[in-house]
């Protein structure tokens, strides 16, 4: 039996074995991440990764298809034709997936970056499933990059400046003092669409495999793993727009040679997780203060805001 044959059963059988709600805890799953995801059974570890299963209702999607157009349908269309030119069944994909999820979830701002994430879903999974492992994918870790404000972005631009400031002074001096760019400029392109943009699928599924076992820190230390591959070219870049390419699509010639050396740097790189969670949870509670508008003596009573789920009622 081939190694590759191998990997595949010894992930079949850990996944029956570890309950979906307990597999990002587990020291199994991430020895298996960290070994590799067979592309047969990626899009069921990527689902058993999010529990997508858990926020599986039998007939929703097809109810959500059904409901008016979003007003955001003329951009998704523009996008989900631009990422599938010449697969018109996937572009219907993706619009469906995206409409669906909108008339969901109305207080999400349409992005180019959801259908980018939603296509690499697509990619990978049927249609169905691949909506729920984006609902679950969402409400774990990238929601809040598209809220109405912009309040986890600014905390994770302002944190992965803070990061690489400590790993690596110089660089850190020459973005964002001697070129004056704004961390937003280099999170936004990198964390609203999970470097997508950023690597050749390759390195692109292996990050995303690891991404869905440990989350949103990961996305700080593939950012900085980046910055470290292209440490010469950032410091020798004359302006902004050099400088931002760069870092929004590494040239090949300054990764490594295999995505499982460049995971080994991404792991490798000075950043302790568990104290940027918690400078995340600080950041935001005193970013959200700072902004949320007081309230209006003609509020005080009135009704809350729209919840933020809308789903169909239920047939008779």
């Amino acid at each position: 039996m081939d190694a590759h044959r191998q990997r595949e059963l010894r992930w079949i059988s850990t996944m029956s074995s570890v309950p979906p709600s307990q597999s990002r805890k587990s020291k199994k799953i991430r020895k298996l991440v960290l070994e590799g995801v067979p592309a047969s059974v990626r899009y069921l570890v990527w689902a058993h990764l999010t529990d997508s299963k858990a926020k599986r209702m039998d007939g929703l999607y097809g109810r959500l298809g059904q409901r008016e157009r979003v007003a955001q349908i003329a951009d998704i269309e523009h996008d989900s034709q631009k990422k599938f030119h010449d697969q018109p069944l996937q572009h219907q994909c993706l619009v469906n997936v995206l409409q669906a999820y909108l008339s969901m979830v109305p207080d999400i701002q349409y992005t180019r970056g959801l259908a980018v994430v939603a296509s690499q879903l697509l990619m990978q999974s049927p249609e169905e499933d691949a909506f729920w492992t984006f609902v679950s994918l969402m409400d774990s870790h990238l929601r809040p990059y598209f809220s109405r404000s912009n309040v986890q972005l600014d905390v994770d631009a302002s944190l992965f400046l803070k990061a690489l400031e400590i790993n690596d002074p110089a660089v850190s001096k020459r973005i964002f003092v001697d070129m004056a760019i704004q961390p937003m400029a280099i999170c936004r392109p990198w964390f609203c669409y999970v470097f997508t943009d950023s690597f050749t699928s390759d390195y692109l599924l292996r990050i995303w495999d690891v991404f869905l076992f440990e989350g949103v820190t990961v996305l700080f230390r593939v950012g900085l793993a980046i910055v470290s591959c292209c440490r010469q070219l950032l410091l020798q870049s004359k302006d902004q727009d050099a400088l931002l390419k760069i870092l929004a699509h590494p040239p090949l010639m300054c990764l490594p040679s295999n995505p499982d050396t460049f995971l080994e740097l991404v792991f490798s790189v000075k950043l302790k997780d568990e104290d940027l969670r918690k400078q995340r949870a600080k950041l935001e509670a005193q970013f959200k203060r700072q902004t949320q508008p007081r309230p209006s003596l003609s509020s005080i009573g009135s009704r809350g805001p729209t919840p933020p789920i809308s789903l169909p009622k239920s047939g008779p």
